[in-house]
C-alpha cells in the first residue's frame, strides 16, 4: 500500500470539500444566522488539511487497485466526519453521532433523518444538508477527476471502486473526459428539474433543496410533511418523473443525448426490466390503494407513481403517508426498496441489472436441469455475461444478505418491533431513507441508541460503495507492502 498516494486523494477531496461549503455559508451570511462560525471553522480546516496534503508528491501510476479501494473508503469516512462538523459546531445536532448520521446519509444519497423538527433548521444547513445528496450522487471522486488531471493512468481505480454495478465501462478513453461529460449531463439535468419546479409554483429556495435531493436520489426535505406539504399535483408529478429519469443509467443519456443512438437506448434490457417492474408496482398499489381509500382515480395515481418512484429509486420523498397503506401495498415497496433501479445511476439498492442476472441464471440453470447437455449461457443485451462477472454479482448478494442479518440483530437490541429494524436496516444499506413504522415517511431515526445509529451509518456507507471496496479497505492484508 502506497499511503502517499491515498493521502493526496483524500487532500483533494477535502479541498474541494471546503469549496463546496462556500454556497452554505454565503446564505448563512446573507440570512444573519448563528451557523456562520461553524461554516467557516469547517471550511478552514478542510482547506488547510487539503492544501497541505493535496501537495504530496507521487510518481505517475502509482494508483493500483488496493489504493484505489482504500482511497475511495477512507475519502467517504473523513469527508463525512469533516462534513458533520457544521451541524455539529453549530448546536443545530448537539450529538456528533447523530451529526455524523445526517451527513453520511446527505453524501450517500440515503435521506435518513435523525431531526425531528426540520422546519426550524437554517436555511444555510439546510441548503448544505441536501447539497450533499447532489455531490454524492454521482460520486465524489467521480466530481473531483472532472475538475482535476488524473492521477497517473491508473485512477480508473476509484471510479470503479465508487461507481454503483457490477460492471464498470468509461464512455471515452480519457477517464477524466469521461467523469466531466457525466457531470455536464448531471448538471443540466439538474437546471431543468429547478426550473420546471419554479414554473409550477415551487419557492426559489425550495426548488434547490428538492431538485438536489431529486438528481441524487437523497430526498431530504425542509418540511416534516415532505413533497405533500405543496399539495400541488404539477410539482408531484414532476418530481415523479424526475425520480425515474435520475434512477436510468447515465450511461444511456449519454448513448441518447450526445451520440443520438436512441435504439440502444430502447433495446436495452436493463432500462426495459426497470420500466417493467416499475410499472408493474404502480398498476398493483392503485388498484389496492384506490378502493381502501377516500381517493379519486386521480390521486390514488399520483400517490402510487410518486411512492413508487420515490422507493424503487432509492429517493425516500412522500407525498402520502404510505405506512397507512394496505400490507400488500407495503410487501410491494419493500420488494422494490430491495431491487432498487438501474447500474451507472444515483440511485441505491441491489440494482436492477444484478435482479435480472440473477432471474436469467436461474432460468438457465432449470433449462440445463431439464436438458443436461445443452449449453447455457447467461446474456445481456446480446453479450455473453462472463464468469467472473456472475461471480462478482453472487457475492455482492451473499454479503447483502449477511450483512442485513447481522445488522437487524444488533439494531433489534433497541427491542422496536420487527418491521422497524429490518426496514431501517433496508433502508439504509439500500440508501431508500423512509421505512416502516417507527421509521415511516412521517418518523425518523432519533430513537434508536447510538449503537444502532454507527451500525445504520456503516450501513448507509456500505451501501453507496457496495460492500466490497469498503471490505476490501479494512482487509489488514491490503495494507502490507507485499
Amino acid at each position: 500500500m502506497n499511503i502517499k498516494v491515498v493521502l493526496k486523494v483524500l487532500g483533494i477531496v477535502l479541498f474541494w470539500e471546503s469549496i463546496l461549503m462556500i454556497p452554505s455559508l454565503i446564505i448563512s451570511i446573507y440570512d444573519s444566522s448563528y451557523e456562520i462560525k461553524a461554516f467557516i471553522t469547517a471550511i478552514l480546516l478542510c482547506f488547510v488539511t487539503g492544501l497541505i496534503l493535496k501537495r504530496i508528491k507521487i510518481n505517475k501510476n502509482e494508483m493500483r487497485k488496493r489504493e484505489g479501494y482504500a482511497s475511495v473508503a477512507i475519502c467517504w469516512l473523513v469527508m463525512s466526519m469533516a462534513g458533520a462538523l457544521p451541524f455539529y459546531l453549530s448546536g443545530s445536532i448537539p450529538s456528533y453521532i447523530d451529526a455524523l448520521f445526517e451527513t453520511v446519509s446527505g453524501f450517500t444519497t440515503t435521506g435518513s433523518s435523525i431531526v425531528r423538527n426540520i422546519e426550524i433548521m437554517p436555511r444555510g444547513l439546510l441548503f448544505w444538508r441536501s447539497f450533499t445528496h447532489w455531490i454524492g450522487g454521482m460520486g465524489v471522486l467521480v466530481f473531483t477527476m472532472a475538475l482535476i488531471p488524473s492521477i497517473g493512468g491508473s485512477s480508473v481505480f476509484l471510479m470503479r471502486a465508487e461507481s454503483p454495478g457490477p460492471t464498470f465501462g468509461k464512455l471515452v478513453p480519457r477517464l477524466s473526459d469521461s467523469s466531466k461529460i457525466l457531470y455536464i449531463i448531471y448538471a443540466g439535468m439538474t437546471a431543468v428539474l429547478i426550473v420546471l419546479l419554479i414554473i409550477a409554483g415551487m419557492p426559489v429556495f425550495d426548488s434547490f433543496i428538492y431538485s438536489f435531493g431529486t438528481a441524487g436520489t437523497g430526498g431530504f426535505s425542509m418540511n416534516a410533511l415532505s413533497v405533500g406539504y405543496y399539495n400541488n399535483p404539477w410539482i408531484d408529478w414532476i418530481i415523479t418523473i424526475g425520480m425515474f429519469i435520475f434512477g436510468v443509467n447515465f450511461s444511456l443519456y449519454y448513448l441518447l443525448l450526445i451520440k443520438g443512438d436512441w435504439k440502444s437506448v430502447i433495446k436495452n434490457e436493463e432500462l426495459r426490466f426497470f420500466s417493467f417492474y416499475v410499472l408493474l408496482g404502480i398498476l398493483l398499489i392503485f388498484l389496492n390503494v384506490l378502493p381502501n381509500f377516500n381517493y379519486d382515480m386521480s390521486e390514488a395515481l399520483r400517490h402510487s407513481a410518486f411512492t413508487v418512484s420515490t422507493l424503487v429509486s432509492t429517493t425516500g420523498f412522500a407525498t402520502t403517508d404510505f405506512n397507512l397503506w394496505p400490507m400488500f401495498s407495503k410487501s410491494v415497496l419493500l420488494t422494490l426498496m430491495f431491487f432498487g433501479s438501474c447500474a451507472g445511476s444515483t440511485a441505491g439498492g441491489v440494482k436492477s441489472i444484478r435482479i435480472l442476472v440473477l432471474f436469467k441464471s436461474l432460468f438457465n440453470e432449470i433449462r440445463g436441469t431439464i436438458h443436461p447437455n445443452s449449453v447455457q449461457t447467461v446474456k445481456i443485451d446480446g453479450k455473453i455475461v462472463d464468469s467472473d462477472t456472475l461471480r462478482s454479482i453472487l457475492i455482492f448478494f451473499f454479503s447483502y444478505v449477511v450483512i442485513i442479518i447481522f445488522s437487524v440483530i444488533i439494531v433489534s437490541m433497541d427491542n422496536f418491533d420487527f418491521m422497524s429494524s429490518f426496514s431501517a436496516v433496508i433502508a439504509t444499506i439500500s440508501n431508500i431513507g423512509p421505512g416502516f413504522e417507527l421509521v415511516g415517511p412521517m418518523g425518523s431515526f432519533a430513537d434508536f441508541s447510538n449503537l444502532s445509529k454507527i451500525v445504520l451509518t456503516t450501513c448507509m456507507i456500505l451501501g453507496r460503495l457496495e460492500i466490497i471496496p469498503i471490505l476490501a479497505a479494512f482487509t489488514p492484508s491490503i495494507w502490507k507492502k507485499r
